[in-house]
C-alpha cells in the first residue's frame, strides 16, 4: 500500500482505508521515519505479486539506487506471496538488504548480524536445494559480499553508503 492511501486518524494509530494499522509517516531514502508532512521518498506499494525476474529487477534498481529498505520490501512481498518452497531465500534476501539498511544508518552490530543472517539463509537455501544461481542470482557471491560487508562495519564502526556498497545480484557487470 501506498503513502498515498494510507490516513492519519485524529491522534490514534495511523491506518490504512480498510482499517489495517499502517504508518504513515513518510520515510527518507534509508525507510527512516521522518515529520508528518515532510517530503519523503515514495514508499513500495505493499503485497504485490511480481514475477521472480520482476523482483530481482526492481529490488536490483532500489539497491542501485540506494534504497535497500525499499528493496527489502520488495523482497518480503516474494517472500510472502511465492510458493513456499522459495519462501527461506526471499526472507534471506531481504534480511541482507535490511542489514545494508542497518550497516548505511550507523547501526553496525545490527547490520553486520543481519548481513550473516541473510548470507547463511541463502546459502543454506542454495546447499538444500541444489539451485545456487536462481533467476539468475549468484548466491555464493551474495553471500562473500554480505560477509565482507559484515566485517567492513564492525571494523570501522561508521556508516556505509549503501549505493557504493549496492550488491549485485546477479554479479558482477563485465
Amino acid at each position: 500500500m501506498s503513502g498515498a492511501s494510507e490516513v492519519r486518524q485524529g491522534g490514534g494509530r495511523d491506518r490504512d482505508p480498510d482499517g489495517r494499522a499502517r504508518n504513515a509517516r513518510p520515510r527518507d531514502g534509508l525507510g527512516r521515519p521522518l515529520p508528518y508532512g515532510a517530503a519523503g521518498v515514495e514508499r513500495q506499494p505493499e503485497g504485490l505479486v511480481r514475477s521472480p525476474e520482476e523482483t530481482v529487477a526492481e529490488a536490483q534498481a532500489l539497491l542501485d539506487g540506494g534504497r535497500p529498505f525499499h528493496a527489502h520490501e520488495v523482497f518480503e512481498d516474494a517472500w510472502k506471496a511465492g510458493p513456499e518452497e522459495e519462501r527461506a531465500l526471499w526472507r534471506g534476501l531481504a534480511q541482507l538488504a535490511v542489514g545494508l539498511t542497518h550497516a548505511a544508518r550507523g547501526n553496525t552490530t545490527g547490520g553486520a548480524r543481519l548481513l550473516r543472517r541473510g548470507a547463511g539463509a541463502v546459502e543454506e537455501w542454495a546447499s538444500g536445494t541444489g539451485r545456487a544461481r536462481p533467476y539468475g542470482m549468484v548466491l555464493v557471491e551474495l553471500g562473500s559480499w554480505a560477509r565482507e560487508l559484515a566485517g567492513a562495519v564492525e571494523r570501522d564502526g561508521t556508516a556505509i553508503s549503501a549505493t557504493a556498497w549496492a550488491p549485485r545480484l546477479r554479479g558482477r557487470r563485465g
